[in-house]
C-alpha cells in the first residue's frame, strides 16, 4: 500500500500552473492514500475534489475554521484552506480536531481523521498541519498532545496500524516529534507509539522536505530540514502494515514548475499479513 503526505502550498505562487504539476506528480506515484495540507477551496471548486476526480479516488476535506490570516497573505477573502485525504477506498467515517494555539498564532490548524474501507480491513488514517512559528515548539507540543489523544479516540479496533501524516513543521530530533512518537520519551497516551517511517529510508537518500534548492522556498540562513512525516503504528499480525520503503517525491520541477514549496514523502507499507519488508525483525 502506497501512502503519500504532501503540503500543497495553498494558493501561493503560480498556483494554477502548480496545480497541473501536482497532478502529474501524483499520477506518477499512483498512491493508495494521500494526506494533504494547505488545500484550497473557492468559488464552488475544491482542489482535493478535483485531484480525486482526476485520479479516480475518494476524498474528504476539512476547512480551517479561522482562515482570515491566510487570506490576508494573498489578498483574497474568498479562498478557504484546509486538510484533505484522497483514498483508493471509500471513506466511511471522518472527524476533525482544531489544534490548540494561543490567539497570537492561531490560524485555524487542524487534524483530520478518516476511516478507509479497504477490502480486508479498515484503515485509520489521519493528516495534520502544525503551527509553523519558528519559536513555536511549546505550541507544537500542545498540538501533538491533542493530536495523540484524538488518534487514541478514533483509531478503533482494526489489524492495520494507524497512519498519521502531515506537515509537523518540526525537525526529527525536536521535542514535539519525540513526544508524539512516544519512543524516545513517555508517550502522551500510555501504550500508543508511532514509528517515523523515514527510519527505513536509504541513509544516502535526500531527506529534506523544506529545501532551499526549491525555487519556491525563500532564501535565508540554514539548509532547510525534514518537517513532513508519515508516522505508522506498530505492525499488525505477521507484519501487516510494516514499512517496506520510503522516499521523497515531488522534489523537482515538472515542465519547469516546482509543484509546491514542500517535497512529498512516500511510504510503501505491507498490505498482507505475510508481507515482511526491510523493517521485519525475526521473532517480533
Amino acid at each position: 500500500m502506497r501512502v503519500v503526505t504532501w503540503n500543497l502550498w495553498w494558493r501561493f505562487g503560480p498556483w494554477e500552473t502548480r496545480q497541473k504539476a501536482i497532478l502529474t506528480a501524483l499520477r506518477e506515484l499512483r498512491p493508495d492514500v494521500v494526506g494533504l495540507q494547505e488545500v484550497w477551496a473557492a468559488g464552488g471548486e475544491n482542489q482535493a475534489e478535483w485531484l480525486a476526480g482526476e485520479l479516480g479516488m475518494h476524498w474528504a476535506w476539512a476547512p480551517s475554521p479561522a482562515p482570515e490570516r491566510w487570506r490576508r497573505r494573498i489578498g483574497d477573502p474568498t479562498v478557504d484552506i484546509g486538510n484533505a485525504v484522497l483514498s483508493r477506498w471509500p471513506v466511511t467515517d471522518r472527524r476533525t480536531l482544531r489544534l490548540p494555539a494561543p490567539a497570537d498564532v492561531d490560524d485555524g490548524r487542524l487534524a483530520l481523521f478518516t476511516r478507509l474501507a479497504a477490502p480486508s480491513y479498515d484503515i485509520p488514517f489521519f493528516t495534520t498541519h502544525l503551527t509553523s512559528a519558528p519559536d513555536g515548539s511549546a505550541v507544537r507540543c500542545s498540538q501533538v498532545t491533542a493530536l495523540a489523544e484524538f488518534v487514541a479516540e478514533h483509531r478503533g479496533d482494526t489489524p492495520f496500524p494507524t497512519i498519521v501524516t502531515g506537515d509537523f513543521n518540526a525537525l526529527p530530533d525536536s521535542e514535539e516529534i519525540r513526544l508524539f512518537g512516544g519512543r524516545r520519551t513517555a508517550p502522551v497516551v500510555p501504550g500508543q507509539v508511532f514509528l517515523d517511517a523515514w527510519r527505513y529510508a536509504d541513509p544516502a537518500a535526500p531527506a529534506i522536505t523544506w529545501d532551499r534548492a526549491n525555487a519556491h522556498v525563500p532564501a535565508g540562513p540554514g539548509p532547510g530540514g525534514r518537517i513532513d512525516y508519515i508516522h505508522v503504528g506498530p505492525p499488525g499480525p505477521d507484519g501487516l502494515g510494516r514499512v517496506r520503503a520510503v522516499r521523497r517525491a515531488g522534489d523537482g520541477p515538472v515542465d519547469g514548475t516546482w509543484p509546491s514549496d514542500h517535497a512529498a514523502v512516500v511510504a510503501d507499507l505491507g498490505d498482507t499479513p505475510t508481507d515482511r519488508g526491510p523493517g521485519h525483525r525475526p521473532g517480533r
